[in-house]
Order: structure tokens, then C-alpha cells, then sequence
């Protein structure tokens, strides 16, 4: 097995030479002309002081120069860490003082951060600037670096070497640097790419943030695969509809905001999407109703889920498109977030880290070559979270007969009133079935009385609505009593999301409780 990202590259650009590698707008490189990219922005780096285990912070939507970006740093022996471009300039500063970056490179859309951003390193790191516009105030001009730069062979890092520092979204505390090496990222490779179908005929959309897991992982199983790159800055549901069209997009991975985005765009239904074999999906949990509604209108295409979470690499279950054929006539299984994949063991344990039987909710708990190295400058919480061996992922959920993982919710936002266990994914799969709810969290609310009850914040679709009456009726049709809302709250803006799209129930809760106070 290939335990090297950068030979992942070099094998691919000596085996697929002439192939599309790339895809940006009007810029389009083969495999060839990627790698030779690559290895002279690896010397580019080198010369400007990276050393093996350095680490290259990149502030930047995504484009050709964002995905170079990440392989040249591995190339030259370091490290690349995208940064959370949705933080504000303090917190990235935070950031870049705890990871020490030699180098800082700025997208055209950030290059008013550049002085505090230089100042948070500590260490003068060097500021290279990624649009075409000429550099300011003794910063560099990547391309004028690029034309000047010469190319160097492979440092040759493998196996357990730092190869991605990935900061978590922070919103239940302060953000941790998880690190993952080329063993962790060539093993989630592997673990995915025959499910997900990816190959040489691949031609993959990436328009999520490369600052998140699932974004980042991808890169590299499409170049270990040999397929071909097409780059969007940002998701915008109208441009991705018109970009899987133009390019014969066959790959794409969404979250279930992005995804609810298409499906209330007219574009989706008028344009020619036949060559989209497969969505994947994941990240946070997936309404029953609203991945009914993407099958439904996209036929054609197959589905997949996977689950896990950064400091996973990240993939350790995959719900398969077989399953989602299936599951079509057994919806039960739609809520399923699969079996686990190739290279990882998933088990559910109690609060003694024994495992537990199928049907009985857990934490669940992960071990394998996918798993983090740790925390960056943290031991305190790598021996935390990887105790016994074990990835503890603050996911609860069961395993069915058949060993299917149920995801139920996150530890921390399961709702406990009068007692009882409530699982805000189950109350929102139902009231996401109503249909005139386009997005909804469910979220617990402190009561002096029951401890907390349970309440949903809910965003109807667009010239829809219906009472909170009605909705709560809705729930209790199909939900015993004590599960249901005691208060529905109708949001007439979009839901709080983080970086990932993820929809923010820390955020929604504080706006509950203010709002509570102030009556």
C-alpha cells in the first residue's frame, strides 16, 4: 500500500500524463503540467525557509493554485493547513500563533489579513499572495514566484509524517489542531475509493471548503485515483448546477443545506445533469425526507453516505448506492450511516468503554491507520480522546443485526426531560418531513421543572408555512408526547452555519436563551 501522498502524485502524473488533471474556470493542466506545477512551488517553498515538518498555512477559496498549494507543501516535506476563512481576523490570528507557519499564503480576498496574520507567526513568516494582481507592501506574487522557481525532487515523507493540520470549528470550545499524516490520508483513500466508484473516467467537483475534512480528503483519493480536478471558489447552487453540466461533472459530495440549495433552484430541473453518477453526502445528519426528494429528482444518479469526523481522516462507515436502492423499499435503512469501511473497526461502547450489544445506544468508538495522530501541541486531550486504543468520537448511536451503524445524535446535544433520552436527529427527520419545512434543528432548552424541553427552530420553504400548532400536531402523530416540541420557532432568516455548512445549534440556543431573558 502506497503510504506517501506526494508518490500518490508522481505515480499519477507518470501513468496519466497527458490526462486532465485539472479543471479552474478557463485554466485546465494535465497531469504533467500539474506535477511540474507542484514541484516547482515546492522549491518556491524550500527556498523561502520550509523545512521537513514545517507547516504552510493557506488562507484562500478554492482554485488551481489552492489545490497546488496543498500538494507542493507535502512535497517540500511539510505540512499544508487550511484555514477557516468564515473566522474573523483575531480568531485566525489564534490560529497561525499556535501552528507557526513558515509561510502564509493569502487568496485575493484576504489580503487585508496579511500584517496581522505575519505578526500572529512570530517568526517573520513570508507572505505570498495567490491572485494575479502585483504583490503589496514587500509581499510575493505566486505566479511571479512560480516563473522564477525551480523544481526539486520529492523530500520523501511517508507513513506517520505530518502531512495535514486541520483545526476543528471550535464551536464547543477552542478550536484543536487535529494532525493527520499520509498513512492516515492514504488509508481513508483506500477505504473509500471503490464505494465511492472513483477512477481514471472520474471527473470530480470540489466547491466545499478545503478547510474541512471531507473537502481536503478528497484531493488526494481523486489524484491517487487519476481523475480529473474541476474547482469552484465556494458553493452557490446555481454555478455548481451550471459547472456539472459544462464539465460532465461525475462526482460531487454535499451537505444536506447544500443539498435542500438544489433542489429549490429551477436550474436543477432544466439542466442536463446525466453525466452526475454518484453524490456522496455526510457531515451532519440527513433528513428522510429530503434525500427522498434528491433521488427523486436526480434518478439518474446514485447516492452514498459516509460518517465520521476530522480527527477519522475521515471516513469510517459508508451507507453504498446498493444500500440506497435497497433502502428504498426499507426506510429504516436510509437512516443508517452504514457498515464500517476496509481499514477501520467501529464498535459502540458504554460509559466503561465495554462494548454494547446490537440495538443499545453508545458512544461510538474507532480504531485503525485512519485515525489522527493527535492534537497539535495537546497531549492532554489526544489521551483524552484515544483512550484504550480508541478514537472516542462524542457520537452516540447502535448497531443494528445486520451491522449497520445508527447515528443518533452528538452526546452533547442529546436532550434528557423528565428523565427520558431524546434524540434531536429523530425529532427533526419528522419534522423535516413536513412539507412546508425546509430546514429545521432541534435543540434542548433548560426548564426548572423537566430539566430541559425539547424545541425546534424551523425555516419553511419558500411562498410555504404552517403554525406551530400544526407542526407540533404533525409530531405527535408520529412521535410518543414526551418526544415532541413544547415550542416551535419560526426562523424567517437562514439558520447560523458553520464553515463545513453545518447548521450552528450552539447559536440558535444562545439566541433562544437571550430571547428568554428578555421577556
Amino acid at each position: 500500500m502506497v503510504v506517501s501522498l506526494s508518490r500518490s502524485l508522481a505515480t499519477t502524473a507518470a501513468t496519466r500524463a497527458d490526462a486532465p488533471a485539472l479543471i479552474d474556470g478557463s485554466r485546465r493542466y494535465s497531469w504533467r503540467q500539474f506535477a511540474e506545477r507542484v514541484q516547482k512551488l515546492a522549491g518556491v517553498f524550500r527556498s523561502l525557509g520550509l523545512t521537513p515538518g514545517g507547516r504552510v498555512a493557506l488562507l484562500a477559496l478554492n482554485s488551481h493554485r489552492s489545490l497546488e498549494a496543498f500538494f507542493a507543501a507535502i512535497w517540500a516535506g511539510g505540512a499544508i493547513v487550511p484555514l477557516n476563512h468564515r473566522l474573523s481576523g483575531p480568531e485566525l490570528a489564534v490560529l497561525v500563533a499556535d501552528c507557526s507557519p513558515t509561510l502564509i499564503l493569502l487568496g485575493e480576498e484576504f489580503t487585508d489579513q496579511a500584517h496581522q496574520l505575519s505578526e500572529a507567526a512570530g517568526s517573520g513568516a513570508a507572505i505570498i499572495r495567490l491572485g494575479d494582481a502585483d504583490s503589496q507592501d514587500g509581499d510575493l506574487q505566486y505566479e511571479a514566484l512560480l516563473d522564477a522557481g525551480e523544481p526539486i525532487a520529492d523530500a520523501g515523507r511517508s507513513g506517520d509524517d505530518l502531512a495535514l493540520l486541520l483545526y476543528t470549528s471550535g464551536t464547543t470550545g477552542a478550536p484543536k489542531g487535529v494532525m493527520l499524516s499520509h498513512a492516515n490520508l492514504m488509508a481513508n483513500t483506500h477505504n473509500t475509493m471503490a464505494d465511492v466508484g472513483l477512477g481514471p473516467d472520474t471527473v470530480h467537483l470540489h466547491h466545499g471548503p478545503l478547510f474541512h475534512v471531507a473537502a481536503a480528503a478528497r484531493l488526494f483519493s481523486v489524484t491517487h485515483a487519476g481523475g480529473t480536478h474541476v474547482m469552484l471558489p465556494r458553493f452557490t447552487a446555481t454555478e455548481v448546477i451550471e459547472v456539472i453540466a459544462r464539465e460532465a461533472v461525475t462526482h460531487a459530495t454535499f451537505v444536506p443545506t447544500m443539498i435542500r440549495s438544489l433542489l429549490d433552484t429551477p436550474d436543477l430541473a432544466r439542466s442536463d445533469l446525466s453525466s452526475l453518477r454518484l453524490i456522496s453526502y455526510g457531515a451532519a445528519p440527513m433528513p428522510e425526507a429530503l434525500l427522498d426528494e434528491i433521488m427523486a429528482a436526480l434518478p439518474q444518479t446514485h447516492f452514498l453516505q459516509s460518517y465520521g469526523m476530522t480527527e477519522l481522516a475521515p471516513v469510517v462507515t459508508i451507507l453504498g448506492a446498493r444500500d440506497h436502492m435497497r433502502g428504498t423499499g426499507d426506510q429504516g435503512l436510509l437512516r443508517s450511516a452504514g457498515r464500517a469501511v476496509r481499514l477501520s473497526e467501529v464498535r459502540v461502547v458504554g460509559p466503561d468503554d465495554v462494548g454494547l450489544p446490537a440495538g443499545q445506544v453508545g458512544e461510538i468508538v474507532a480504531r485503525g491507520p485512519n485515525v489522527m495522530l493527535g492534537y497539535w501541541n495537546r497531549p492532554d486531550l489526544t489521551a483524552e480522546a484515544l483512550r484504550g486504543g480508541w478514537m472516542h468520537t462524542g457520537d452516540a448511536g447502535y448497531f443494528n443485526a445486520e451491522g449497520y451503524l445508527f447515528v443518533v445524535d452528538r452526546i452533547k446535544d442529546m436532550i434528557i426531560s423528565g428523565g427520558e433520552n431524546i434524540y434531536s436527529q429523530e425529532v427533526e427527520d419528522v419534522i423535516g418531513a413536513h412539507p412546508a419545512v425546509a430546514q429545521c434543528a432541534v435543540i434542548g432548552v433548560p426548564d426548572p421543572h423537566w430539566g430541559e424541553t425539547v424545541h425546534a427552530v424551523v425555516l419553511f420553504r419558500p411562498q410555504m408555512s404552517a403554525s406551530a400548532d400544526e407542526i407540533i400536531a404533525h409530531c405527535r402523530n408520529r412521535l410518543a408526547h414526551f418526544k415532541c416540541p413544547r415550542a416551535i420557532h419560526i426562523r424567517n432568516e437562514p439558520m447560523p452555519l458553520s464553515g463545513a455548512n453545518k447548521i450552528l445549534k450552539t447559536a440558535l440556543r444562545s439566541e433562544l436563551l437571550k430571547q428568554a431573558k428578555a421577556i
